[in-house]
């Protein structure tokens, strides 16, 4: 969980109470669409 709130924080600027308060479920998709969208920059700025 530590994991999934340093990265959504961090990316998001979303604060520990908003990032704690998703189900985990949820919190793992927010973490996979950041990731995908990460990616995808990445992939772009190459």
């Amino acid at each position: 969980m530590f994991e999934e709130v340093a990265y959504l924080s961090r990316y998001l600027h979303w604060s520990y109470d908003e990032v704690v308060r998703l189900d985990h479920l949820e919190r793992r998709r927010w973490v996979e669409q950041v990731a995908s969208v990460n990616e995808e920059l990445n992939r772009v700025q190459r």
